[in-house]
């Protein structure tokens, strides 16, 4: 198995990294097969903390698991029944965990458009941080992200590394302020 961030990750034909935790999110579907459909050509990084704020805790996979107890914390009553996903989460220790294979389209941008496309669930590979807007990122999440992001450019043909923010401005803030994309091995692509 390969150390956290220290190389690169192999992602298999189904898109699935043998080394990431498997966490399978229902919240998922096949990806777009018309002609007219793009590959996978994107990626979108988010940040993500439950309850707000709070880091370590299982619910975030519980959210992605569609398992969230809405009694379990207030800002959950408002949350619970969202049917959201990612393809990845990096923890603030770097852990990784998959929950969609790349080759599906996990449920992570809602509304978005990108240049003239839209709905970038169809062609985007989204990463959460586990983190939020009002602090920095682990130096770890760093590694492990940029780890990722290599062997995806690997695998796939990414033309694009944007925020959550640069595909439903004005909806969307992640990854926020904090997140340091001078750290990051492949810069916004505007």
């Amino acid at each position: 198995m390969q150390t956290q961030g220290s190389q690169l990750y192999e992602i298999n034909a189904h898109g699935v990294v043998a080394c990431a935790q498997q966490v399978t999110s229902p919240n998922q579907d096949d990806r777009p097969s018309d002609v007219d459909s793009p590959v996978i050509d994107m990626v979108v990084i988010h940040n993500i903390s439950l309850p707000p704020k709070q880091y370590g805790g299982h619910g975030i996979i519980e959210l992605f698991t569609n398992q969230l107890n809405p009694n379990e914390h207030p800002y959950y009553a408002d949350i619970y029944t969202a049917e959201v996903s990612s393809h990845f989460l990096i923890r603030r220790d770097g852990a990784l965990i998959q929950f969609v294979p790349c080759t599906k389209r996990a449920w992570h941008a809602g509304v978005s458009k990108w240049k003239s496309r839209e709905r970038c669930n169809d062609f985007a590979v989204g990463i959460e941080l586990e983190g939020c807007d009002f602090e920095s990122f682990e130096a770890v999440q760093y590694k492990v992200l940029n780890a990722l992001l290599q062997s995806l450019k690997n695998t796939y043909p990414i033309q694009y590394v944007v925020g959550h923010s640069d595909i439903a401005p004005g909806r969307k803030t992640d990854p926020g302020p904090f997140f340091d994309w001078d750290r990051v091995i492949e810069k916004p692509s505007h």
